[in-house]
């Protein structure tokens, strides 16, 4: 057990998983969306009407959009995180492209409605599965590129702002846009609106919230090596409260620490590494202030 605790820890296995997730999310868009006719959520939204206009395939517009903002994420943001994204970026566009060459669309395995209840039914599939792929590639450290990558770049460059208002945006110039493009037919507009809905209903339940930042409280005898370890890795600081134990009235420390939603796996795997330490996490639905990374 503890040999397979350390292997899903490793690089390795976060890169195997994302791959995995990749692959799972190209398969979802060929199986429920492209079949169905309707755009999901975000930037693949888009991409995905640009396919069903001028049949110029999502695989490379996707490749298209995200190499250049994942180059600038390699500068300007974390290069952990733009080497993750890019490796799902490459992995679901080339698997739409290979299953375009092996000809999945007239296999027996998508679902292709003929009612609206049926295509209902897939735009809830959907964005079940996708919500849940979406939230474990995060947990990773990476995303599934997009609009996710743009979010970050507006969070690093304003801290402060909520960029769930960003992603409100592009997902309703999508649905609006479903109406025009799907030949002036509001189911489509429907479909998209119930894949945003379950998606990020999903996304939320699994990842605690669509959320700016999370806060964690930590109990440790040991405040000075966990607060510089911290410091070091996350780039952001910490608040310490000197702490006692009513139980062995015993000194503690308590390290209060804000950090975005993207670096919570990295967190929890800092203070698994400290004995006599435990934390909890609460959600952050908006920060008010200076939450910039320490230089």
């Amino acid at each position: 057990m503890s040999l397979i605790r350390k292997f899903g820890n490793t690089r390795v296995f976060r890169y195997l998983a994302i791959a995995l997730f990749a692959v799972a999310y190209a398969l979802i868009y060929e199986i429920f969306v492209f079949p169905n006719s309707f755009a999901p959520a975000g930037i693949n939204g888009i991409v995905t009407m640009i396919q069903y206009l001028f049949r110029f395939k999502v695989g490379y517009l996707s490749l298209i959009i995200n190499l250049p903002m994942l180059a600038a994420a390699w500068f300007v943001l974390d290069r952990s995180y733009a080497l993750r994204t890019l490796t799902f970026t490459l992995i679901f566009s080339g698997t739409l492209l290979v299953s375009e060459r092996l000809g999945i669309a007239e296999s027996g395995i998508i679902f292709e409605a003929t009612d609206t209840g049926g295509r209902l039914l897939a735009a809830i599939a959907a964005g079940l599965f996708n919500g849940f792929l979406y939230s474990m590639s995060v947990r990773m450290g990476g995303s599934t590129g997009g609009t996710d990558v743009v979010g970050e770049f507006i969070h690093h460059a304003r801290p402060e702002y909520n960029t769930v208002w960003v992603i409100f945006t592009i997902n309703a110039i999508v649905a609006v846009a479903s109406f025009f493009v799907y030949d002036l037919k509001y189911e489509p507009v429907i479909l998209c609106a119930v894949y945003i809905f379950v998606n990020s209903r999903t996304s939320d339940a699994i990842f605690k919230g669509n959320r700016a930042a999370a806060k964690f409280e930590v109990i440790t005898t040991q405040p000075e090596q966990l607060s510089h370890e911290l410091i070091t890795t996350l780039r952001h600081g910490c608040t310490v409260i000197r702490a006692e134990g009513m139980y062995t009235h015993s000194n503690r420390a308590m390290l209060v620490c804000v950090i975005n939603r993207r670096q919570v796996v990295d967190f929890e795997r800092i203070i698994r590494k400290y004995d006599n330490t435990f934390a909890y996490i609460s959600t952050v639905n908006g920060i008010v202030g200076n939450f910039k990374k320490i230089k």
